[in-house]
């Protein structure tokens, strides 16, 4: 696993990097996306062996979230748990996915909310590289997946790399808005200081939550309100 990342990024993480988990996981991964076998995103191949279990996103979006967002730039963090397991979907950004390809259904809620929220109607697309370069932090808990199987890599060190990535952030910027959305984001902020930032919690925007309380949450205005009022250009969802 190559980690690439911004300058400013990287002096902000380099404490994990020298970490044996992060060794551990990195041998982990590299390995996972070797032995895959090349599939549609990209990877290494090898016709005489048997099929291998894909892993997402492609090898080079691992770090994509950090690339697109700069950390100078940054008004909102948005948390999502697993990249996409579907094939073609992962493109290294939470909830987003490529030119093309069909809403996820949470992201197809996430735009019914938009719409109901700040009237911006739901867009052709679901690549969501238009928020990351505004300033959104689109980050998965974990950054990669094998296909098919949710949480496949939750244990394998991810965890504890997003999460000094989510402290890192809380020590060094103030003003920022959280989207908590769904139990599982919400424990990864537990340690956010809510006197420094906007704090947004709701349900999970997954069909099985959304009415539960993500509909109606109107976190996006808000969003935007919190970002006016700290000086700050608020973001064209």
């Amino acid at each position: 696993m190559d980690v690439r990342l911004p300058m400013q990024w990287k002096e902000l993480l380099a404490p994990e990097f020298e970490k044996p988990y992060f060794k551990t996981l990195t041998d982990f991964v590299r390995t996972e996306y070797v032995t895959a076998g090349r599939n549609a995103d990209g990877g290494l191949s090898c016709a005489s062996e048997p099929k291998r279990v894909p892993i997402y996103p492609a090898a080079r979006n691992i770090f994509r979230a950090f690339e697109t967002t700069p950390l100078d730039d940054l008004k909102v963090v948005i948390i999502g748990q697993d990249p996409y397991h579907g094939p073609g979907q992962a493109n290294g950004l939470c909830f987003s996915v490529g030119e093309g390809v069909p809403l996820p259904p949470s992201l197809r809620n996430i735009f019914k909310e938009i719409a109901a929220d700040t009237g911006t109607p739901p867009p052709a697309t679901g690549n969501l590289d238009r928020w990351a370069n505004q300033g959104v932090l689109l980050l998965n808990a974990s950054l990669t997946v094998r296909e098919g199987q949710p949480n496949s890599h939750s244990d394998k060190g991810w965890q504890t790399f997003t999460d000094a990535v989510v402290e890192a952030i809380n020590e060094t910027r103030h003003g920022v808005v959280y989207m908590l959305w769904g139990a599982f984001a919400q424990r990864k902020g537990e340690r956010l200081d809510a006197s420094r930032n906007l704090i947004l919690k709701a349900a999970h925007p997954s069909p099985l939550s959304a009415h539960n309380g993500f509909f109606g949450c109107r976190h996006f205005s808000k969003a935007n309100e919190y970002l006016v009022t700290n000086g700050k250009t608020p973001i064209q969802w």
